[in-house]
C-alpha cells in the first residue's frame, strides 16, 4: 500500500496553529510513510515550520479563513475558503486520505457528511470515542452527532462500532446497547428495537443491554447508544476523571509529610492512572459512516494529542476502515 496522506485543519482549535504544527512533526516521525498537508494561511504557517530530515513530507495548502470554533455548524458550507472546508474537499478530491482537526464539533461533522460525503448506505454518520476501561478501552459510538436516533441509526452504529473494533485488534467483539437495565424488557420502544436489530445482525457478537457502568467497568468492546446519551457519558467520564485527580492531589496534601513519601512510592502507578484518565493518549474521535477517515481531536489539544488524533486517522486508513464499512452497510 503507497503511504497515508492527511489533511491536518492547521487552524483548527484552541491552541492553532502552534499544537498542531508540533503534532505533525511528531507525526511524521513516528510513522515513515505519512504525509501531512497543512491547511491554513501560507503566510502564517511557512515561519513555523522546522527543518528536519521528515519536513519534505509536510506541505501547505493554503486558506485564507478560519472557521471560528464558536460559529454554527450549518455555515460551514458557505465558507468555502476556510481551512477546515479546504481540508475536506481534499479528501472529497481524492488528493488525501483522512482528515484531522480540533476545530468546531458541528463543523467538522458538516466537513465529514456533507463535504467528504456519506457512505452509501449510511443514514447517520456518528462519532466513535474510545473510553478508557478496565481491558484498555471502550467504544463509545454514538458519542455526540445525533440526539435523535431511530432504530435502525443504533443498529448501523452498532455494526460500524464493530467494524472499528476489529480495526483496533480486538477479535470478535461484543456489542452492548446502552440501557437502564441488563433485562431486555427494559427501555424504551426505542431500544427493545434497536435490541432485535442489533441481535439479527451481529448473533451471539451482541451481548444484549449493559448500564453505563460497563463503559468503563464492563466485558463489551462497543456500547451503542444515541448521541444524546453518549455525549452525556463521556462529560461525565471527563468529570470522574477530574474529581479522582483533584482529590488525590488534595488528599496528598493534607496528609503532610507522610503523605509525599507514600505518592512517590506510588509515582509510577498514579502516572499509569493519569494517562488512562487523559483524552490526550487516545487521541480524536472517529466519525464513522463517511467516505474517508475523518477525526475529531479534543478543541484544547495540546501537541501529543494532535500527534495520537493523527494516529488514529493512519490507523483507519491503514486498515481500510472506510473500505471496510462500505462492504458492511452496502450489503443492506
Amino acid at each position: 500500500m503507497q503511504g497515508v496522506r492527511i489533511a491536518l485543519d492547521a487552524f483548527g482549535g484552541d491552541n492553532a496553529p502552534e499544537v498542531n504544527i508540533d503534532g505533525a512533526f511528531l507525526a511524521i516521525e513516528e510513522f515513515h510513510d505519512l504525509e501531512i498537508v497543512l491547511v491554513g494561511k501560507e503566510e502564517s504557517l511557512k515561519p513555523l515550520l522546522k527543518e528536519t530530515p521528515e519536513s519534505s513530507r509536510i506541505r501547505i495548502v493554503d486558506a485564507g479563513e478560519v472557521f471560528p470554533m464558536s460559529e454554527k455548524p450549518s455555515l460551514l458550507l458557505r465558507k468555502k475558503e476556510t481551512s477546515l472546508y479546504k481540508a475536506a474537499q481534499q479528501v472529497k478530491d481524492g488528493k488525501v486520505d483522512a482528515l484531522v482537526s480540533a476545530g468546531n464539533t458541528g463543523g467538522v461533522l458538516a466537513a465529514a457528511l456533507f463535504v467528504v460525503g456519506r457512505i452509501k448506505g449510511v443514514d447517520r454518520g456518528a462519532i466513535a470515542v474510545l473510553a478508557p476501561s478496565k481491558n484498555g478501552f471502550t467504544i463509545l459510538v454514538d458519542a455526540g452527532a445525533n440526539s435523535e436516533v431511530r432504530s435502525e441509526h443504533l443498529r448501523d452504529f452498532g455494526t460500524m462500532g464493530y467494524e472499528y473494533a476489529k480495526l483496533l485488534g480486538r477479535t470478535n467483539p461484543k456489542v452492548g446497547l446502552l440501557n437502564v437495565g441488563e433485562e431486555q424488557e427494559k427501555g424504551t420502544e426505542l431500544t427493545k428495537q434497536a435490541f432485535d436489530y442489533l441481535k439479527a445482525e451481529l448473533g451471539d457478537d451482541f451481548v444484549g443491554n449493559v448500564e453505563g457502568s460497563d463503559i468503563n467497568y464492563g466485558d463489551v468492546d462497543v456500547v451503542v447508544c444515541s448521541g444524546f446519551d453518549g455525549n452525556i457519558a463521556m462529560k461525565s467520564m471527563e468529570g470522574a476523571g477530574k474529581l479522582i485527580s483533584a482529590t488525590l492531589k488534595k488528599e496528598i496534601k493534607r496528609s503532610g509529610l507522610f503523605g509525599l513519601i507514600g505518592a512517590l512510592f506510588l509515582k509510577r502507578a498514579l502516572g499509569r492512572l493519569k494517562r488512562a484518565m487523559d483524552p490526550s493518549e487516545y487521541g480524536g474521535a472517529f466519525i464513522l459512516g463517511v467516505k474517508g477517515a475523518v477525526v475529531k481531536a479534543h478543541g484544547n489539544s495540546n501537541a501529543l494529542a494532535i500527534k495520537n488524533a493523527i494516529r488514529v486517522a493512519y490507523q483507519g486508513v491503514k486498515g481500510d476502515l472506510v473500505k471496510s464499512l462500505e462492504m458492511k452497510i452496502g450489503e443492506k
